[in-house]
């Protein structure tokens, strides 16, 4: 949010939102061509959350438009990445593990990851 900005819903009292509304959009150009499943975290600390997931975002960053702690956005990638793909992940099950919970970061959710001979390898360890 820009300083004096009051209105919520209005791209112009956001600095960077809009920069990462169009790359949201252009991966997921990227994606259906291509058809990898792509999971997608947009955002920055107060940025226009709600755009962001229009956009095409599985989480973002920030709903209450307050200041996340850097390692919750690597919290939820690590999360999607070690969940076995035929998993659904969502937001309830990672808010326990982000110090702002769903106030700091939330999303529609992603399929895990991880495929089986992965699994095995990271068990063994």
């Amino acid at each position: 949010m820009i300083k004096n900005g009051t209105r919520y819903n209005d791209i112009y009292n956001y600095r960077n939102s809009r920069y990462f509304i169009e790359t949201v959009k252009e991966a997921r150009k990227f994606d259906k061509k291509r058809k990898k499943n792509l999971v997608i975290f947009a955002g920055a600390c107060q940025s226009y959350f709600e755009a962001i997931i229009s956009a095409g975002a599985n989480f973002a960053s920030s709903p209450a438009r307050i200041l996340i702690d850097f390692l919750d956005p690597l919290i939820v990638a690590e999360k999607i990445a070690l969940t076995e793909k035929y998993r659904y992940i969502t937001i309830d099950d990672i808010a326990y593990e982000l110090r702002d919970g769903k106030k700091g970061i939330s999303g529609i959710g992603a399929n895990g990851k991880m495929k089986e001979e992965c699994n095995t390898t990271v068990t063994q360890l």
